[in-house]
C-alpha cells in the first residue's frame, strides 16, 4: 500500500496530461506555457533553495564524487552508444541516461521501507545529480545551441544561464553559513514560506507535461527498449561499484536498499525541460516522456523484489 501511495500520485498526474491532450483541454502552445513557467523561473528557485539549505558532510564526499563521475560517465557512454541506441534520438538519447529522480521517487519508496530517520542516504546522491543537471548538463545544452559562436559569447551563454546562476549563488551562501545565520533569525519562517508556496507546484506540472508528451510511436519503441536496456545494466554496474568502493557502508542493509532503489529509478524528472532546447521535434518530446513514464515500471518491479525478497 506504501508503494501505491507514493507512485499512484505520480501515474494519476501524468495520466492527467495524456488525458488533456486526447481530449483537447490543453494547447500545445498551452502546455509550451506551462513548461517555460516552470523552467525559466521555478526551477532555479527550487535548485537555489536545495543547495543553499544543503548540510554537505565532508564524510559524505567521496559518495557524491563517486555518483557525480558515474553520471558523466553515463552521458558519454550514452553518446558512445548512440548509433546502438538509434540515430534519430542521438542528441537526446545520452540525457536520458543520466541522473535519478531522487527527491519524487526514490525518497518516498526508501523512506516507506526503512522509515523518515534514513532519508538523507539518498539526499546525498541526490547533491551529484543536482550538480549534473543544473550545472553541467545547462552548459552542455548552451555549447550545443550556440552554433558557431565565439568563446567570450558561448561564456556569456554560460554563466548567463538562470540554474549556474542558482547554482553559484547557493553554494556561496552556503559555504559562507548565511542559511544558517538566518536559521537564528525570524525571517526563516518568511524564507521557507516563500519556497514553499514558488516550488510547490513544480512536480504536478513537470509529471502534468510529461503525460502530455507522452506516446510511444512503434518507430521509437526499438530505441525505447535499447536505451531501457542500457540505462538498467549501467547503474547495476554503478550499484556494483558501490559494492566495491564503500564495502563498509553497503554491509548494512538499510544503506544498501538506499543504493537499490535510488539507482533503479527513472531519470530526472527535471531532465526533458533541460534539453528541450535540443528538441528538433515534437517526437523527441514524446520520447522522453515515454522513456521516463517505462522506467517507471522498472522501478515499481524492483521496489516490490526489494520489500518481498530483501526487507
Amino acid at each position: 500500500m506504501t508503494a501505491l501511495s507514493t507512485l499512484f500520485p505520480v501515474f494519476f498526474m501524468i495520466g492527467l496530461g495524456l488525458l488533456a491532450r486526447i481530449k483537447k483541454w490543453i494547447t500545445p502552445e498551452q502546455k509550451d506555457g506551462a513548461n517555460n513557467i516552470v523552467f525559466n523561473i521555478l526551477f532555479p528557485i527550487m535548485i537555489f533553495n536545495v543547495l543553499f539549505t544543503a548540510k554537505i558532510e565532508t564524510s559524505a564526499i567521496w559518495i557524491i564524487l563517486y555518483v557525480f563521475i558515474a553520471f558523466s560517465l553515463a552521458i558519454i557512454m550514452g553518446k558512445v552508444l548512440s548509433r546502438f541506441t538509434g540515430k534519430k534520438v542521438a542528441h537526446i538519447s545520452p540525457y536520458l541516461l543520466t541522473t535519478c529522480e531522487g527527491g519524487n521517487v526514490a525518497l518516498p519508496l526508501y523512506t516507506s521501507i526503512v522509515g523518515l530517520s534514513f532519508a538523507s542516504n539518498t539526499v546525498i546522491f541526490d547533491i551529484a545529480g543536482t550538480f549534473i543537471a543544473f550545472v553541467v548538463i545547462p552548459i552542455m545544452v548552451a555549447k550545443s545551441t550556440a552554433g558557431k559562436t565565439s568563446a567570450k559569447e558561448l561564456m556569456k551563454t554560460i554563466f548567463t544561464n538562470s540554474f549556474v546562476i542558482a547554482v553559484s549563488l547557493a553554494l556561496i551562501l552556503n559555504f559562507t553559513g548565511a542559511y544558517a545565520y538566518l536559521s537564528t533569525t525570524p525571517l526563516i519562517d518568511i524564507y521557507t514560506n516563500t519556497i514553499l508556496q514558488a516550488t510547490g507546484p513544480i512536480v504536478g506540472m513537470i509529471l502534468f507535461i510529461i503525460g502530455y508528451n507522452l506516446k510511444i510511436s512503434r518507430e521509437t519503441l526499438g530505441s525505447l527498449i535499447k536505451l531501457l536496456t542500457v540505462r538498467v545494466l549501467f547503474y547495476i554496474c554503478v550499484i556494483i561499484g558501490f559494492f566495491i568502493f564503500f564495502p563498509h557502508l553497503m554491509a548494512d542493509k538499510i544503506y544498501r536498499i538506499a543504493v537499490l532503489i535510488y539507482f533503479m529509478c527513472p531519470t530526472g524528472f527535471a531532465i526533458p525541460m533541460l534539453v528541450s532546447p535540443l528538441n528538433k521535434s515534437e517526437e523527441d518530446a514524446d520520447f522522453q516522456a515515454a522513456f521516463i513514464s517505462l522506467f517507471m515500471i522498472v522501478t515499481l518491479i524492483v521496489y516490490t523484489f526489494i520489500v518481498v525478497f530483501v526487507y
